[in-house]
């Protein structure tokens, strides 16, 4: 096992419980109140280490050929940014922070642990359709059987004999919704991860989210009682901006700089099992037959999808 392939792993194992602990916070405080200040502090985090890491001696801004030094392609000082480079990140932040952001965090509100994290497994699936749109991979008909099977699956988990609440339904679109921005924002990220460091991109577009996310939610963010909210929940905040917010997206884009986007991605599927085992655990969500039926058809078809890949390398400069 190489090091960005640990790191990875580690990254799903964050993703997987920041469900669970997100979900428990939202019973004390209103959930987009509680992700605009976890945006706002993993933002200030980022902005920190960038302007520490300029001012580390330079280093060599192309990403490892076998992926053996992942810590330096994290952390090499950032190339100077274009104008080009500053609309890419403003689109980044739209799309990455600013809307998957409000989607994810309103889907995971409305509806469970299971269905929101298997909704999300389904990234690799949307990645692979999409990537042929940029010219970075070409799809064949398995990976088309794959993705039917993992929407198949995701209609068993979330379709057939779902909740029929309201607000369990608009949970669910509003998943798939941030599904979509999460793979466009994978996808669009790409060039921009050639020339700069998973830290410089993932922090100033995160940034560029947060400055329009918090005046936008600001109506939530100041209806909370912030003197009443407890230590526990301040927990959850502190660590879903960390280790949620910095450390696994910065692991996720270091890993799409040197393995690419759809290699990358598939480690996501790793997420929906440590989320719905974590939710089982502490939540007391059910595990039923039809989501342990729909996960494993969710996971069968995104295999399917990397069978036979062939990846389209992309110049680092244009």
């Amino acid at each position: 096992m190489r090091p960005i392939d640990a790191l990875l792993l580690l990254m799903a194992v964050i993703w997987g419980t920041n469900y669970s602990i997100v979900k428990a916070a939202f019973r004390e405080i209103d959930p987009q109140a509680f992700n605009a200040v976890r945006m706002s502090i993993a933002s200030a985090i980022f902005l920190a280490l960038i302007v520490g890491i300029r001012k580390l001696p330079p280093r060599a801004v192309e990403p490892p050929a076998d992926g053996a030094d992942a810590l330096a392609s994290i952390f090499h000082t950032p190339a100077a940014l274009t104008r080009r480079d500053w609309l890419g990140l403003i689109g980044l932040g739209v799309v990455g922070h600013f809307l998957y952001q409000y989607f994810f965090i309103g889907g995971l509100a409305r509806t469970s642990v299971a269905n929101s994290s298997l909704m999300l497994a389904a990234t690799p699936v949307v990645i692979a359709l999409l990537a042929p749109m940029l010219g970075q991979d070409r799809v064949s008909r398995l990976h088309w059987a794959g993705a039917a099977l993992s929407m198949l699956g995701i209609y068993i988990v979330v379709g057939h004999g779902a909740s029929i609440e309201r607000s369990a339904v608009i949970g669910d679109v509003m998943m798939f919704v941030a599904v979509c921005c999460w793979a466009f924002y994978t996808l669009g990220a790409r060039q921009l991860m050639m020339r700069h460091s998973p830290v410089g991109v993932t922090g100033l577009s995160m940034a560029i989210g947060t400055l329009l996310y918090v005046p936008a939610l600001w109506p939530s963010v100041r209806a909370v009682r912030w003197s009443a909210v407890s230590v526990s929940t301040w927990l959850a905040v502190i660590y879903s901006a960390v280790f949620a917010l910095c450390v696994a997206y910065t692991i996720w884009y270091a890993a799409v700089r040197q393995i690419g986007s759809a290699r990358t991605s598939v480690y996501s599927n790793v997420v929906p099992l440590v989320a719905m085992l974590t939710a089982v655990t502490f939540l007391d969500e059910p595990l039923t037959v039809s989501k342990v039926v729909g996960a494993g058809a969710v996971l069968i078809g995104v295999a399917l999808t990397r069978v036979g890949r062939r990846r389209v390398a992309i110049p680092a400069q244009e």
